[in-house]
């Protein structure tokens, strides 16, 4: 789906949602009143309604595959940020270790490092253009200062090696969250889902197809199932776009006691 549905917010996309699966729905139901005359009207019943059962579960099973790539795209997301976010607070914790110009520094370019991320990589991550190649700047020159200070003592020898451990870390933790951004239902996978859908709508119209209000209300009790779960999809289906996506909090708390200490 295009960037311009994920930015909706829930109400708005909601709205679309439930309004194109009813459309669907009417018709459908429209296409099998026309047709339910005659032979075909016998042949409508004719239908067993001993398929409708099968149908439903394979939409469940469809249903349960993509929600499962959705829910675990957001928990590798969230994780990620996380990760991310503990390794720079590490990391300025331990400047502590060279006091004076190196832990001003250090801090300093842990701090632009997240500014810029919040700034430039989230509305880049939300609109998949982001390079996952591209090392950032800032967190580039904070690991090579950590490699150049002199350390003068074996505490500040296990405090830089832990800056560096700590420094590659979060570079691996946004190199994973920038490839997660890259994710998505396919329009494949959605395809499938409505096809699979609309094939269960069919049944429920043939089978009912000599009963207008039991053909409405059956129709209309699944296709409400159905929106639902494209909602829920829909609405967890880029991590890093829309109004219930990952952002950058974990990382801009990092900020906070060196701004509280100025």
């Amino acid at each position: 789906m295009s960037d311009w549905f994920h930015n909706l917010p829930i109400a708005w996309m909601a709205l679309l949602v439930f309004g194109f699966t009813y459309l669907v729905a009417l018709t459908i139901y429209a296409v099998i009143r026309v047709n339910a005359n005659g032979e075909r009207a016998r042949s409508f019943k004719a239908v067993s309604p001993g398929m409708l059962p099968p149908l439903g579960i394979i939409f469940g099973l469809f249903v349960g595959f993509t929600a499962a790539q959705v829910w675990s795209d957001n928990d590798r997301a969230g994780t990620a940020v996380s990760r991310e976010a503990g390794a720079l607070r590490s990391a300025g914790v331990l400047a502590a270790a060279f006091p004076g110009e190196p832990e001003t520094h250090l801090r300093g370019l842990v701090r632009n490092y997240i500014a810029e991320a919040a700034a430039q990589e989230w509305p880049m991550m939300a609109h998949r253009t982001i390079i996952p190649q591209v090392t950032p700047r800032f967190l580039t020159d904070a690991l090579q200062l950590a490699l150049t200070v002199a350390p003068a003592s074996q505490g500040q020898q296990i405090a830089q090696r832990d800056i560096i451990t700590a420094l590659e870390s979060a570079l691996d933790a946004r190199r994973q969250r920038i490839e997660i951004s890259r994710s998505e239902v396919n329009w494949i996978k959605w395809l499938c889902l409505y096809l699979q859908a609309a094939c269960a709508l069919f049944a429920i119209a043939m089978v009912h197809s000599d009963n207008r209000g039991a053909a409405a209300i059956t129709m209309g009790l699944f296709a409400t199932g159905v929106a639902v779960a494209v909602l829920l999809i829909a609405a967890y289906d880029r991590p890093f776009i829309g109004e219930i996506s990952v952002g950058p909090d974990p990382l801009l708390q990092v900020m906070l006691p060196a701004e509280t200490s100025q």
